[in-house]
């Protein structure tokens, strides 16, 4: 049951914070939910539904990517286990470099880069800078979300060890107390 919540609370991570990222990257230029995504929600071209939308859509898959490899790390095997108690900090540090990636990637497209050719006649001229700051945040969140994700895994399975050595530190404090 543990490892459902662990995979339960990943899912629900990514799609938070797909939508909190979604929310912002649609009013930065919402062609980039509008032009280069399929239409959703009757063909809306509300940011705060595309984001609502997408923000689940494309995210709720990576979730569970991410909980499913993070719960057999966390639970499999004689190793002393972790809760989900355990992982949410882990979890949500993931989310807070992945948001500073996004932020960090973003501006940096804004700046830097102009929309490849093969978008660029997709495009009106003055949203093209906006939707590479899009589209560069988009894709430094999912490349931080991945080797962040890779990385917990590693860190939830090298921790499991120092799980039971507290436990008996506290187990032994507790009998010295009695």
């Amino acid at each position: 049951m543990e490892s459902l919540r662990i995979v339960a609370t990943c899912v629900l991570a990514a799609v938070a914070y797909g939508i909190v990222h979604d929310q912002i990257t649609a009013r930065i230029c919402v062609e980039y939910f509008t032009v280069f995504h399929p239409p959703i929600l009757r063909g809306t071209h509300s940011p705060t539904l595309l984001a609502f939308g997408w923000g689940v859509i494309a995210t709720w898959w990576v979730g569970a990517l991410l909980g499913i490899p993070l719960a057999i790390a966390a639970r499999a095997g004689s190793r002393p286990k972790l809760s989900v108690h355990d992982l949410f900090p882990m979890i949500g540090r993931l989310l807070i470099v992945m948001g500073g990636c996004a932020l960090v990637a973003g501006v940096a497209g804004f700046i830097i880069g102009g929309a490849p050719q093969f978008m660029v006649e997709f495009l009106p001229p003055d949203s093209r800078q906006r939707f590479v700051a899009d589209w560069w945040a988009h894709m430094a969140s999912y490349g931080s979300g991945f080797i962040g994700g890779v990385v917990l895994w590693v860190v939830a399975y090298r921790k499991r060890p120092g799980i039971a050595a507290r436990q008996y530190e506290q187990r032994s404090e507790a009998n010295v107390s009695d």
